[in-house]
């Protein structure tokens, strides 16, 4: 009588249960730190493409880099690296405040963070002005500007998303407890970061 009983109990619930099933949850990954980190994979190709390019033209085709008559300011590429690679330390120090419910740690860190990839941005846009060739001029500028330029929009997106933290950080949004929203925008910053040494280290160096 029991089991019958409870055969009808899981009928009634099966005959009132719509849509598919609940998503399986197994992973310890947090659905936004994955998708970030897929979205970081996807991103990897599309640098891929690029640089399959830039090696193509270089090791297959032979062509002499920068071209003929071209200098790239590696002095200055180098200074720009160590602002944005500081930035990536600022951006930890504002990880591991919040951590500790050091909100004015964490404030002060965004805020140079944001500075510090502005800055980045900026230099880079004035090495553009005075680098002295453009896309169109030949293969290699092509492939400089298209490979600087691409890390320059990502650079871009990332300061989007650390200035929205920088405001939400003031306004007292995270905690010890709640700080993924600033956990994953970190994530993504890292990657620009690492991502621009291999650009400067491939385009600028070797």
């Amino acid at each position: 009588m029991a089991a019958a009983a409870h055969l009808g109990s899981h009928e009634h619930e099966d005959h009132h249960h719509h849509g598919p099933p609940e998503a399986n949850r197994s992973s310890r990954v947090d659905p936004a730190t994955l998708g970030m980190m897929l979205f970081i994979i996807s991103e990897i190709m599309v640098f891929g493409a690029f640089f399959t390019a830039y090696f193509f033209i270089r090791v297959v085709g032979g062509a002499e880099w920068p071209a003929e008559g071209d200098h790239l300011p590696k002095l200055i590429a180098g200074f720009n690296t160590a602002i944005l690679v500081s930035s990536s330390f600022t951006l930890h120090y504002a990880q591991e405040a919040i951590r500790k419910d050091n909100r004015r740690g964490l404030q002060l860190g965004m805020l140079v963070t944001f500075l510090l990839g502005a800055t980045f941005l900026f230099i880079q846009i004035n090495e553009y002005v005075h680098v002295g060739f453009s896309p169109q001029d030949h293969a290699q500028g092509t492939i400089f500007y298209g490979l600087t330029g691409l890390h320059g929009a990502h650079v871009t997106i990332g300061l989007v998303l650390l200035l929205f933290v920088v405001i939400r950080s003031f306004r007292g949004h995270y905690s010890s407890q709640s700080h993924l929203g600033m956990e994953v925008p970190g994530i993504y910053w890292h990657f620009v970061d690492v991502m621009w040494i291999v650009v400067y280290l491939t385009v600028y160096i070797i």
